[in-house]
């Protein structure tokens, strides 16, 4: 990247269970901007599994503007609107000033504390346990202990392991993970 780029990153929130969507549509987004003059390059990110980054690198101020006020941009930006919505954007001129911008590398986020983690495995096996004891262990009395025990276990971490955990997990990220709600919120405030 030579010093008279403006890299230009655009951060987007995917929708629980869409983030197959984004990529095919990120690529034919940035092949759409590829076409405008004065575009030498871009690339997507992913930042976990809900948060992707859109990465233009363009000639000059004036071709990042041509681009962002363009009815092709506009398009793109309408069919992103099922899965994804914009949560920030930044430009710097040249890419030392970009790459200097990113050396205070953020601290890895710390993880929950125990009670939290306890509350979130607690709400997701409680209710399928109550489930099993209510409405199946009274057609299994005359099984063995040892079977019973099996096919509570067998069941209840089935449906926490596939259905419930990846429901919670990103309804409770936010109160999980504090921190790492703070670092994404740098890209609203550090537009340029």
């Amino acid at each position: 990247m030579t010093s008279n780029h403006v890299p230009v990153t655009v951060a987007f929130q995917v929708a629980p269970g869409r983030g197959p969507d984004f990529p095919p549509w990120a690529w034919g987004m940035l092949n759409a901007s590829a076409q405008q003059p004065g575009f030498p390059g871009g690339g997507v990110l992913v930042d976990g599994e809900a948060e992707w980054h859109v990465v233009h690198r363009f000639a000059s101020e004036g071709t990042v503007r041509a681009w962002e006020d363009s009815t092709a941009q506009a398009q793109w930006a309408v069919q992103a609107a099922d899965f994804a919505r914009q949560t920030g954007h930044r430009s710097m001129r040249g890419s030392k000033v970009w790459l200097d911008s990113q050396t205070a590398t953020p601290k890895t986020p710390t993880p929950p504390a125990k009670w939290k983690l306890w509350f979130v495995n607690m709400s997701a096996v409680f209710p399928p346990v109550l489930l099993f004891h209510l409405i199946i262990l009274p057609y299994l009395g005359g099984l063995n202990p040892l079977v019973r025990t099996f096919l509570l276990c067998l069941c209840v971490t089935a449906l926490v392991t596939w259905i419930l955990m990846p429901q919670l997990q990103p309804f409770l990220k936010k109160w999980l993970y504090p921190p790492l709600q703070a670092f994404r919120g740098r890209y609203e405030r550090g537009t340029a």
